[in-house]
Order: structure tokens, then C-alpha cells, then sequence
């Protein structure tokens, strides 16, 4: 059996800041994902079909991009940790309310939890730039996505 090993030019303190940067992006899109589904289980009211399916729709793309950002630490050769308990101790969404909630609730909610995430993606992009282009590139996918999400349904409460 041979030993492959990902061919990568970034140096281990390269590649260690990488991981220290999208570790948390990878922690606050799992608990957007935990509490998206727990939003989409418990949204009532005004368009509640709208909202639930949307919900949905976030959900799949915030699990897109843990994974995305997750593969990125993991082909530079470092690990990333994202065991629910993990996620629970570091992620920075705010904890969404139990139960049932009115459809306007819960898109603020959510967003709260959006913009957690926009915080850890945002920094990302900003301290990724001078030291591993192509992961920088990973957080700006994300933080752009994150945004039309936001956007889709910010648009169901704005006035």
C-alpha cells in the first residue's frame, strides 16, 4: 500500500492560520444548519409555506459550505473539529428560542444566526487575503451566498 499525501506550497504556520481562520466558519454554519432545521420544524403562521421551504433551501446551502470550508481545512493537511459539542462551545449564533414561533420571529431569528456566521466569514476573507488566496476564495463564495440567503429572507419581513 502506498502513502499519497496531498501536494500543497503552503508552510505548516500557513496552513495552521488557514484552519484557525475557517474553523469557525465551519463551527457557525453547523449551528446555522442545527437551528435552520429547528426553525423550519417550528415556523407557524403567515407564509408559512414560503418560509418553511426557504428554510430548507438555507439549510442545504449552509451544509454545502461547512463542507466546503471543512474540505479546505482538511486538503491543507489539518483537522477540523466539528462534533456537535464542539460546535456547541464555539459556534457565535445566539441560542434560538424553543418551540413554535410566529414566521416573522423566526426570520429574525435566523438571521441573528446568518450574521453570526457573516462575522467569522467576514474575517476570514479579510486576514485570508495576504496569506492563502484560494481559501480566501472559499470564504468569499460563502460570505456571498450567506448574503443572498440573508437577503431572500430579509425580504419576507422589510417593509
Amino acid at each position: 500500500m502506498t502513502d499519497v499525501e496531498t501536494n500543497t506550497t503552503s508552510t505548516s504556520d500557513i496552513t495552521a492560520r488557514v484552519a484557525e481562520l475557517l474553523t469557525p466558519v465551519v463551527h457557525d454554519l453547523t449551528a446555522l444548519i442545527v437551528n435552520g432545521k429547528q426553525a423550519h420544524w417550528h415556523v407557524r403562521g403567515t407564509n408559512f409555506v414560503a418560509v418553511h421551504e426557504l428554510l430548507d433551501t438555507l439549510v442545504d446551502h449552509a451544509r454545502d459550505w461547512a463542507d466546503l470550508a471543512a474540505e479546505r481545512i482538511v486538503a491543507l493537511r489539518m483537522p477540523v473539529d466539528a462534533r456537535l459539542w464542539t460546535v456547541a462551545a464555539n459556534a457565535s449564533a445566539p441560542e434560538p428560542p424553543a418551540g413554535f414561533l410566529q414566521a416573522d420571529d423566526t426570520i429574525r431569528t435566523v438571521i441573528a444566526g446568518i450574521d453570526a456566521a457573516l462575522k467569522s466569514v467576514n474575517q476570514a476573507v479579510k486576514e485570508l487575503g495576504g496569506i492563502d488566496p484560494i481559501s480566501q476564495d472559499v470564504a468569499i463564495e460563502i460570505g456571498a451566498g450567506l448574503e443572498k440567503d440573508r437577503w431572500f429572507l430579509f425580504s419576507h419581513i422589510s417593509e
